[in-house]
C-alpha cells in the first residue's frame, strides 16, 4: 500500500510537472491585463520622453498595428513626446527574438516593449518557446526593471480553428504561461477577428477591394491569410489594443521596478550572446560588405558588419563552451550551401535558398542544441550549387526566369556569431 501510495504520488508531480508547460486549451481571452503597464502609464501622464519597441516578425514591420498604435498614444497621452523601436524583421521568431534583444531593442532604453512572435512561432515547441520568450523577458528586466512588457498574439488562417474552438492558437498558449508566470498583460489582437470571422463579417483571405466597399459589405482581412491589410486588418488589431487599455490601466498599480527572481525553466535563454564576426575567425575569401550601399547598408543597422563568403573552402572557424551556436546569416537569390562540422561529427549541408528568395532577408542558421562543455564549429561554403529554380515556389519560378543573374552567384552572408556560452577561440588553429 505505502509503495503504492508513493507511485501514485510520484505520477502526480509527474503530471503536475508536465502541465507546468501544458500549451493547450488556453481559452481565448481578447485581453488578460494581470499586472499591467503601471510604469508606461504613469510615465505617459508626464512631460518626458516615451520609448515603445515593437518586437515581432513581418505582421509587426508593416506599416499597421505598429503605426497606427503609436499615433494612438500620441493622441491619448499629448503631453509625452512618443518615439518608437523598430525591431521587426518579417520571417524570424522569438528564437531570433532572444538573440538581437539587446542590440535591436534595449540599448535603446525603451519605456514599453510589445513583442509580437505568435505566428512566426507557430511550428516551434512550447518548451522552446518558454527558452526564448523568457530569455527576451528577463533579458529586458536585467537591463531596466521598469520596463513594461507586453505581449501581443496575431493570426494566421490556419491558427484559426483553434480560435474557433475558443482557445489560443498553441504559440500564444505557450506564451500565456509565461505571461503567468511574470504577471505579463496580453493582447490577442485576432480574437474579435476569428469572431467577426465565423459570422460572416470578415473575410479572413480574399482580393482587396479596388474601390471602397459599400458598409455593410464583409471586411477583407488580408490577401495571403497571414499579413493584414492596413485600412481593414490593421485597423481591426489597432481597436483590440485600445480595447485592452482600460482594464490594463485598471489593473496597473503604482509604478515599480519588476521582479522576477525564479524563473520558469532553468534553461531559458536570458544568457543568449551576439558576437560579431572577426577577420581571424574567417580563412578564404571573405569580403566586408560596403556599409554605405547594398546589403551592407540594409541589414547593417540590426546585423553590424556583414561579410561575404565569396568561394567555396571559404570558412568560418570558432569554439566555445556552452550549449548552443548559431550563426545571424542571410538567405538569398545568391546564396549557396553551407557544411556544418561540430566537433567529430559528420558535416550536415544547409542550404542558404529557400521558396521565399526572390530577395535576401535576415535569418538564423542554427549549429544546433550540444551537450554543455567545450565544441568547435566549422562552417564552410561548399562549391555544389543547389537548383535554386527547383527551390523557388512555383509563384517566384517567374523571378527567376526573368532575372537570371541574381541567382547564378554561390555565396554565403554572415554577421554575427549567436551562443549560449562562451567563445573561447577563433580561427582554423
Amino acid at each position: 500500500m505505502k509503495r503504492t501510495m508513493i507511485l501514485v504520488c510520484a505520477a502526480l508531480v509527474m503530471a503536475a510537472a508536465a502541465n507546468a508547460y501544458d500549451a493547450t486549451n488556453v481559452p481565448a481571452v481578447e485581453c488578460h491585463a494581470r499586472g499591467g503597464l503601471p510604469n508606461f502609464l504613469a510615465k505617459a501622464q508626464g512631460d518626458g520622453e516615451i520609448r515603445v519597441g515593437y518586437l515581432g516578425g513581418s505582421i509587426t514591420a508593416q506599416e499597421g498595428w505598429r503605426v497606427k498604435s503609436l499615433a494612438w498614444f500620441k493622441k491619448n497621452f499629448p503631453t509625452a513626446k512618443f518615439s518608437e523601436i523598430n525591431a521587426a524583421i518579417g520571417g524570424t521568431g522569438s528564437d531570433l527574438g532572444a538573440f538581437r534583444v539587446q542590440h535591436d531593442v534595449l540599448d535603446h532604453k525603451p519605456d514599453l516593449l510589445f513583442v509580437e512572435f505568435a505566428v512566426n512561432d507557430g511550428g516551434a515547441s512550447p518548451e522552446r518557446i518558454h527558452q526564448s520568450m523568457e530569455g527576451i523577458v528577463r533579458q529586458t528586466w536585467k537591463a531596466d526593471p521598469n520596463t513594461d512588457i507586453c505581449f501581443v498574439y496575431t493570426l494566421a488562417q490556419n491558427q484559426l480553428a483553434e480560435l474557433d474552438k475558443g482557445f489560443f492558437q498553441r504559440s500564444a498558449s505557450a506564451m500565456e504561461i509565461l505571461a503567468d508566470h511574470y504577471a505579463i498583460p496580453t493582447i490577442h489582437m485576432g480574437v474579435e477577428v476569428a469572431k467577426l470571422t465565423r459570422e460572416g463579417k470578415v473575410i479572413f483571405k480574399g482580393e482587396e477591394p479596388k474601390t471602397k466597399p459599400p458598409p455593410d459589405a464583409p471586411i477583407v482581412f488580408s490577401t495571403d491569410g497571414v499579413h493584414p491589410l492596413i485600412w481593414s486588418g490593421h485597423e481591426l488589431y489597432l481597436q483590440a489594443i485600445v480595447r485592452s487599455m482600460e482594464p490594463i490601466r485598471t489593473a496597473s498599480g503604482k509604478p515599480a521596478p519588476h521582479k522576477f527572481d525564479a524563473p520558469l525553466r532553468a534553461d531559458n535563454w536570458e544568457n543568449a550572446k551576439m558576437i560579431p564576426l572577426r577577420q581571424d575567425m574567417l580563412s578564404g575569401k571573405w569580403e566586408k560588405l560596403d556599409s554605405t550601399k547594398g546589403m551592407g547598408k540594409n541589414f547593417g543597422n540590426r546585423m553590424g558588419d556583414v561579410w561575404k563568403a565569396c568561394e567555396p573552402g571559404a570558412a568560418l572557424t570558432f569554439s566555445f563552451n556552452g550549449t548552443y551556436a548559431a550563426l545571424y546569416d542571410v538567405m538569398g537569390p545568391d546564396s549557396g550551401i553551407v557544411g556544418i562540422k561540430v566537433d567529430d561529427n559528420p558535416e550536415k549541408n544547409a542550404t542558404r535558398i529557400d521558396g521565399y528568395c526572390v530577395y535576401p532577408r535576415i535569418q538564423k542558421l542554427d549549429v544546433g542544441t550540444v551537450l554543455a562543455g567545450q565544441h568547435r564549429v566549422a562552417i564552410t561554403l561548399k562549391p555544389d550549387v543547389p537548383d535554386k529554380r527547383k527551390i523557388l515556389f512555383e509563384k517566384n519560378r517567374d523571378d527567376f526566369d526573368k532575372h537570371p543573374d541574381k541567382y547564378k552567384d554561390n555565396a554565403w552572408y554572415a554577421s554575427a556569431i549567436f551562443l549560449l556560452g562562451d567563445l573561447t577561440g577563433s580561427g582554423a588553429k
